[in-house]
């Protein structure tokens, strides 16, 4: 079962604008917009850790961590008028007046979602559960139905019972989890990761919530310190992802992409297109699940 569609980086606009994820945004303190490469339209982010603080230390992020941070907190209400703002030009069509989007390609003019993708891990948010609701009530404010309220997360406190009830509003408004999975052997997990959950853990908890609804495994690949994933490590990925679908797991897609935007660690390195395409082509001989491609930067 075959869901590929090659993201092409042959137009100079596409590939601009799916680099540019800046999160300042005309002074806002949680909220920016991105055209996202694998959205493929607009994505209005919201970033839940303006502190910066991550549960994981992955060799691949790309927030820079030097600059100390200036908000350390969620405020609602600031949080809520920003994304009142945002979404408002985007149902119009006047964001992409913006003279930073002006170049979007008219395919990628359109609202597709709302993502909880910041610069750390959103479910860490106390106010998770609370910043999901005031979403949704913003959606239905603009009628932006269709768009989506996703998750980027790695999966670590997917079972807590305040990020549960967070799931459950998303459930409720076209909500739908990106949950990360960049390894199948608990070695290659703790090289790429550097995390403080085992992998078994984010196995379980990826499991849990695809029991309960499709979820999209977002999976990043690099070349790490002159090395692409060696074969057998992306054997064991499929073995994973085998191992949750024989359990009951449901899997929207699967993402392979790779690295578009400078990393944390100089010795990772971007894929090149024909590895990109060769881990997908794995994947989905494997598992049978629908994969997609998204490469890196030229």
């Amino acid at each position: 079962m075959s869901g590929r569609r090659n993201i092409s980086r042959s137009k100079p606009s596409q590939s601009r604008d799916f680099r540019n994820h800046s999160r300042d945004w005309r002074g806002f303190a949680y909220v920016y917009p991105v055209i996202s490469r694998r959205s493929r339209g607009l994505s209005i982010g919201v970033n839940l850790n303006p502190d910066k603080a991550c549960n994981f230390d992955c060799i691949y992020c790309q927030v820079d961590r030097s600059v100390p941070p200036t908000v350390r907190r969620v405020d609602l209400d600031k949080l809520s008028k920003e994304l009142d703002s945002l979404l408002a030009d985007a149902v119009s069509g006047g964001f992409f007046d913006q003279p930073e989007f002006a170049g979007t390609p008219r395919d990628l003019r359109r609202l597709n979602d709302i993502a909880f993708s910041g610069d750390g891990e959103p479910t860490t948010c106390p106010q998770f559960a609370e910043c999901v609701g005031l979403t949704a009530e913003l959606k239905r404010k603009h009628g932006a139905d269709d768009a989506r309220i996703i998750l980027i997360t790695d999966a670590c406190y997917l079972s807590r019972p305040e990020v549960l009830a967070g799931l459950d509003i998303m459930d409720r408004n076209n909500g739908e989890i990106w949950a990360k999975l960049d390894a199948g052997t608990e070695a290659y997990y703790q090289l790429v990761n550097r995390p403080n959950f085992p992998l078994e853990h984010v196995v379980e908890n990826i499991l849990t919530a695809a029991r309960v609804r499709p979820v999209v495994i977002q999976s990043m690949f690099a070349n790490v310190k002159g090395q692409p994933p060696p074969e057998e490590e992306i054997r064991a990925f499929c073995d994973r992802l085998n191992f949750m679908k024989d359990r009951g797991a449901q899997f929207k897609l699967v993402q392979i992409y790779t690295v578009a935007r400078d990393t944390a660690e100089l010795y990772v390195r971007a894929l090149t297109d024909a590895e990109v395409d060769a881990i997908a082509s794995t994947v989905r001989t494997a598992t049978g699940l629908p994969t997609e491609s998204y490469y890196g930067r030229s």
